[in-house]
């Protein structure tokens, strides 16, 4: 027990090795450019001004969204993803994956649930002993469920999911506009030390480097960066773009996607006002995402729609013809009307008590 906890507590302390090397190397940049540079090396008064009020700002910004990522904890499912003490001694005792499947079903029929695993089982967590909802991964680094998880981040020894997306996503911006920034205006001084225009001094071997050390992380975190608009763009997170979310009727990679603006809107929030802040406006509660996809078989769809009348087919079917949450969500205002099944007074009553109904068949 002893060398297993001291190997934990090793392993806590090396997983900050990597923010403490980015933390010295930010150090050293305000140095260099603020003393070195601005202080030592540039003569124009105005220019100096300028430079230092500049840097400061995206400087601020940076260390603001950078500090955000990493102490901003990752969301974990709420307690009604848990199961009841009494399922969960049912589901320990049962040997049968088949039996563990029902216990499981019976749980998560009144869950918000639209996605399962490629076998078409309910997804559940051993380790937390609890059903995960959509888009939810248990991480290994961080040994929880994370909501939304897109991936774990050594360089901000913190999980990357639904809680702090965002922050990571204007870290990435202004750590690029801080190295772009640095770049651009030390990159002038950078050829007057390089072709000896300029006396050598104690700045010149901190400008030089500050230019490489800038040029080179612009360069990896634009790529990265890039990577990053496109999986927001598309509404989809790093794992969701290797292995598509499985659905009802098969994997979609593009299940969770409402279109670039609203996918936007989900991340960043409905007040542009707010979308270069590092605080916290993502939309939703991180255990139920808004989904374009019907979730019921197409032959069902269509002899109920041919044979029932609209006001049975809530009770008989499994699925809904959509997700009851859906149309509490402002992220589909406006859209076109969904088929509804019902009177407008049985959806609301229905909708205030669960969100959907789950049914799996194994």
């Amino acid at each position: 027990m002893a060398p297993s906890h001291v190997l934990k507590c090793c392993q806590r302390v090396l997983a900050w090795v990597p923010v403490v090397f980015i933390a010295l190397v930010v150090a050293w940049s305000y140095y260099a450019y603020v003393v070195e540079l601005c202080a030592f090396t540039i003569t124009s008064t105005g220019e100096k001004v300028v430079y230092l009020v500049v840097f400061h700002l995206s400087f601020a910004m940076f260390v603001w969204s950078y500090w955000k990522t990493i102490f901003t904890s990752p969301a974990s499912p709420s307690d009604e993803f848990c199961l009841s003490k009494s399922d969960k001694e049912q589901y320990e005792r049962e040997e049968r994956p088949e039996s563990q499947q029902d216990i499981l079903r019976r749980a998560a029929k009144d869950l918000p649930i639209y996605t399962t695993t490629a076998s078409r089982a309910i997804r559940y967590c051993d380790r937390c002993q609890l059903i995960k909802p959509d888009r939810c991964h248990h991480c290994s680094a961080c040994d929880l469920c994370v909501l939304k998880m897109d991936h774990h981040c050594p360089w901000v020894n913190n999980c990357v999911g639904f809680s702090n997306y965002k922050f990571f996503l204007l870290f990435l911006l202004y750590s690029l506009l801080y190295c772009l920034f640095v770049a651009a205006t030390v990159l002038q001084y950078f050829i007057k030390f390089w072709t000896n225009d300029l006396p050598d001094s104690h700045a010149k071997f901190h400008v030089l480097f500050l230019f490489f050390v800038a040029a080179m992380f612009f360069i990896s975190i634009l790529s990265l960066f890039s990577y990053h608009c496109w999986l927001v763009s598309k509404n989809r997170s790093t794992i969701e773009a290797f292995r598509a979310p499985t659905f009802r009727n098969g994997p979609d990679k593009n299940g969770f996607s409402l279109g670039c603006s609203k996918n936007l809107k989900e991340v960043f929030g409905d007040e542009k006002k707010y979308w270069l802040l590092p605080v916290f406006t993502s939309l939703g509660d991180g255990c139920n995402f808004p989904t374009r996809l019907v979730i019921m078989d197409p032959e069902q769809l269509t002899v109920s729609s041919q044979n029932e009348p609209a006001k049975s087919s809530g009770a008989s079917q499994p699925f809904p013809v959509r997700p009851l949450s859906e149309s509490q969500n402002r992220l589909l205002d406006n859209e076109s009307q969904w088929v509804e099944g019902g009177s407008e007074e049985e959806n609301v009553k229905s909708g205030a008590k669960k969100h959907v109904i789950v049914s799996l068949e194994s």
